[in-house]
């Protein structure tokens, strides 16, 4: 049974993990959603039960475990005995939030707190209400001990129980058992159900979905939690090819920079390999700029079908392409683009389509078959589609998804506040600023997105992902030398975006 139902979808761990660091950028701090959540469980305890009864809450040490330590100070001041078991030590509290509503309840003598470091130390307990807070969402593998034995304890107590966001002991993406999960008679979960919680309802009961205070809004804005999505830790013993290999088409007699950019900014964002594609002379002037570029010398002073044949084994092997910076509009080329668009699609590679590349591809325009990723600003989707888009942003929001559901692609429209639309989904960028009017920053912002797809990031996320990071980079130019940037300042800044999104705050308005 769900109570007091909410019209959002279900979220995973890893997307709430998002809106949270998100929230937080925007001002929403984890202390106010912590405070928000244990109020909340307080609140829907103190409308079942008359104050007075005797409460058990079991905190773990982080997140979930500081929602518990809020409920206790709540539960206390609505007039019930309320006693906190915490599964280990004080002074292991590492999650700020959660520390420092433990350090309010080390002052209310009122409430005793038994630490439970191992399972020699758990104390047989009864009480009316019993409040499962050890482990929230994004949990997973076998619970261990002190945990597993808590759970245990819970279990064989005969109050009446309640699981904080998720019964402890089940996988909130999948509603897979760890071993052993508390049988909740309630579940009190935050802003929206997590996914796993629908077959797990015999561990769950009645599910009760509060809001703590994110609004639906703030699920559209790009921020430092959309990066988190999409960065991976790289092991000691990762091996080159493991963080992908990518190739990026463009370039001609007089456009060389923009396909260097492309690869610059990728190999910054950690892809492992680059081919940067060109005509010959192109080539020749662009491996003269940098000796981590693997140029490709292609036989003329502009791209033309036949090139397509040298193209096709790197196609097959690399694990995503980008296409178009640089091309120029030449017959030929127009030609090319289609043709190299064949050959990434029977390669089944995703494919990221820019500038020139998104020119041509408008004379020809059909459904992709393979996960695409277009960058175009307000002309260049005018080409695309021929209709100019609004100035208005709530009336450019399905007019760019029509487009994209009708392309099958994500479409990222580069303006002052960037739109990046897929069928059904879409979210606003708010970083970057007027110095990016400079030539280039849509080449870095396309090298970015594209290591991403090389990295088996899913579109839309490598998308806004991409964005946020490309913008934050130019930000963090803007704050050391102002407007006068060239592109090429942003590529330092994109390795500490992508290693420290949040870092962003320092310098955002």
């Amino acid at each position: 049974m769900i109570s007091r139902k909410t019209t959002l979808p279900a979220i995973s761990s890893r997307e709430m993990r998002a809106l949270e660091a998100n929230a937080e950028y925007f001002g929403i701090s984890l202390l106010q959603l912590m405070e928000n959540a244990g109020r909340n469980v307080a609140a829907e305890i103190a409308s079942r039960f008359e104050s007075g009864r005797t409460v058990v809450i079991f905190c773990g040490l982080g997140g979930n475990g500081g929602d518990g330590f809020v409920a206790a100070r709540h539960l206390l001041s609505l007039g019930f005995k309320v006693t906190v078991v915490l599964a280990g030590r004080a002074k292991d509290i590492v999650h700020e939030a959660a520390q420092k509503n433990f350090c309010i309840l080390t002052f209310l003598t009122d409430v005793p707190v038994l630490e439970a470091e191992d399972s020699s130390a758990i104390r047989k307990l009864e009480a009316d209400v019993v409040i499962d807070a050890l482990l929230g969402t994004g949990t997973k593998g076998q619970l261990k001990p002190p945990i597993r034995q808590l759970v245990e304890q819970m279990n064989s107590m005969s109050g009446f129980k309640v699981a904080v966001d998720v019964p402890t002991g089940i996988d909130s993406d999948t509603g897979e058992g760890l071993g052993v999960a508390v049988k909740a008679d309630v579940t009190v979960t935050f802003h929206a159900s997590k996914t796993g919680l629908a077959n797990a309802k015999k561990y769950v009961g009645e599910l009760v979905v509060r809001d703590i205070g994110l609004p639906r809004q703030l699920e559209t804005y790009a921020g430092p939690g959309d990066v988190m999505l999409v960065t991976r830790k790289r092991e000691l013993n990762a091996h080159k090819g493991d963080f992908g290999r990518l190739l990026s088409i463009g370039g001609n007699e007089v456009y060389s920079g923009a396909p260097t950019l492309v690869s610059l900014a990728a190999l910054r964002t950690g892809v492992d390999i680059v081919y940067l594609a060109a005509p010959e002379k192109t080539a020749r002037a662009i491996s003269s700029m940098s000796p981590d570029l693997i140029t490709l010398k292609l036989d003329g002073s502009h791209l033309k079908p036949n090139n397509i044949e040298i193209l096709k084994p790197y196609i097959e092997a690399v694990d995503a392409v980008a296409l178009g910076p640089g091309l120029g509009l030449h017959p030929d080329t127009k030609g090319f683009v289609k043709t190299c668009i064949d050959a990434v699609e029977a390669a089944s590679k995703p494919l990221l389509l820019d500038a020139d590349g998104l020119k041509a591809f408008a004379e020809f325009k059909r459904p992709f078959k393979v996960p695409a990723v277009l960058t175009p600003h307000s002309g260049e989707f005018a080409v695309l589609t021929g209709q100019k888009l609004p100035e208005n942003l709530e009336e450019r929001v399905p007019l760019v998804q029509k487009t994209a559901a009708e392309l099958n692609a994500v479409i990222l429209v580069k303006a002052k506040v960037d739109l990046i639309c897929a069928k059904k989904r879409f979210k606003l960028n708010f970083t970057g600023n007027p110095g990016m009017t400079v030539g280039g920053t849509g080449d870095v912002l396309s090298g970015v997105i594209s290591a991403l797809l090389a990295q088996k990031v899913d579109a839309f996320e490598a998308t806004v992902a991409g964005a946020f990071a490309n913008g934050a980079a130019g930000d963090f130019v803007a704050s050391e030398i102002g407007y006068h940037m060239v592109a090429s300042d942003l590529l330092d800044w994109i390795p500490l975006v992508l290693d420290n999104p949040m870092s962003h705050l320092k310098v955002r308005k």
